[in-house]
């Protein structure tokens, strides 16, 4: 743009922006003119264009050089620098909100365990079944065959192609499958009524899925599940005692 600065009978290409009311800025180079004493912004046949004679105080002096100028006698000043907040430390989490976490974890491993599912011992040997929700379903299902008088039922181990199973071998399976998922029901509750009865962080940690339960925390129903368990020998104890730990 072309530019004449007061005082002055030089006419100047410069250039300038607005970037705001009441300012104007301009970009280096500039000529040698005092820059506050105001200018007029001129068209190529030397008529005004702009007037800026009022622009005579310094804004301020920006970063790359350039100035902005104001027409009202204001000035920039900067911000004042805020005082940092202090982020207080996280409050350490209480006993009972230690206790809700290991609840939410033991609850999730025997969910775990369950649906790894049991191992059965049939005639032709130990069979594993898994026991989803899906799976608990299908069995069932197996039962409503059976009492309905079914002699052979499809079914399939783990990994293994769908074949038929005789009445009494599904009754076992059965009979495992929800032994199994009762026991660790139990057991997952007896580990909670731990949780719930202890008074330090410390006894808390000690709680783990697959742990020895107090005998104080132990339901009757524990007791004889346990009683039962200890009476098995050979590869019934065996399978049975390694799917609780």
């Amino acid at each position: 743009m072309k530019a004449k600065f007061i005082g002055s009978a030089e006419v100047y290409t410069l250039q300038v922006t607005v970037p705001g009311p009441g300012l104007v800025q301009l970009h280096p180079p500039f000529p040698e003119v005092e820059l506050a004493s105001g200018f007029r912004l001129l068209t190529d046949k030397g008529s005004i264009y702009g007037d800026y004679q009022d622009y005579t105080t310094l804004y301020r002096q920006m970063e790359d050089g350039s100035v902005v100028l104001s027409n009202n006698g204001r000035v920039w000043s900067p911000p004042p620098e805020l005082e940092p907040v202090p982020v207080p430390e996280p409050e350490p989490p209480t006993l009972e909100m230690r206790k809700e976490i290991k609840k939410l974890g033991i609850s999730a491993d025997c969910e775990r365990v369950i649906y790894a599912g049991v191992s059965v011992a049939l005639p032709g040997g130990w069979e594993r079944f898994s026991l989803t929700e899906k799976d608990q379903i299908n069995l069932f299902g197996k039962q409503a065959q059976l009492a309905a008088g079914a002699e052979h039922l499809e079914y399939h181990q783990d990994g293994h192609p769908c074949r038929y199973y005789s009445a009494a071998e599904m009754q076992t399976i059965i009979k495992a499958a929800m032994e199994y998922v009762s026991y660790h029901t139990t057991y997952c509750n007896a580990l909670n009524m731990w949780i719930a009865g202890v008074e330090t962080a410390e006894e808390l940690e000690g709680i783990f899925y697959g742990a020895d339960i107090p005998e104080e925390y132990q339901s009757e129903v524990l007791k004889d599940y346990l009683v039962r368990m200890m009476a098995g020998t050979g590869e019934e104890m065996e399978g049975k005692h390694a799917e609780v730990v």
